[in-house]
């Protein structure tokens, strides 16, 4: 199966509708930083994230210090952004508001 890349309109879009991340021209990447009440709630956030990444076979490149985590998300199949990035931002932007 081939992932489509998403055009300029289409990332222009994506942006306008996920104000919270930004776009990383150089990797064609949507990156987030979320700052949490401390360590627990940050790993919790994290595991949240991991199973639905895992339900949408698109895996999250992440790191994580105390309280925050820091994610970027991209399709390396497309080389660069695919709606499977914007799926998956959508669906943590929710998970977030719920933390």
């Amino acid at each position: 199966m081939t992932i489509a890349r998403l055009t300029d309109a289409e990332r222009s879009a994506a942006l306008a509708a996920l104000p919270d991340w930004t776009h990383e021209p150089s990797r064609d990447a949507l990156v987030r930083r979320f700052v949490f009440a401390d360590f627990v709630a940050a790993f919790a956030f994290m595991t949240a994230v991991a199973l639905e990444a895992e339900k949408a076979d698109h895996h999250p490149e992440w790191s994580n210090v105390y309280n925050r985590v820091t994610v970027l998300l991209t399709t390396h199949d497309a080389g660069g952004l695919s709606a499977r990035d914007v799926a998956l931002a959508t669906r943590i932007d929710a998970l977030a508001a719920k933390a």
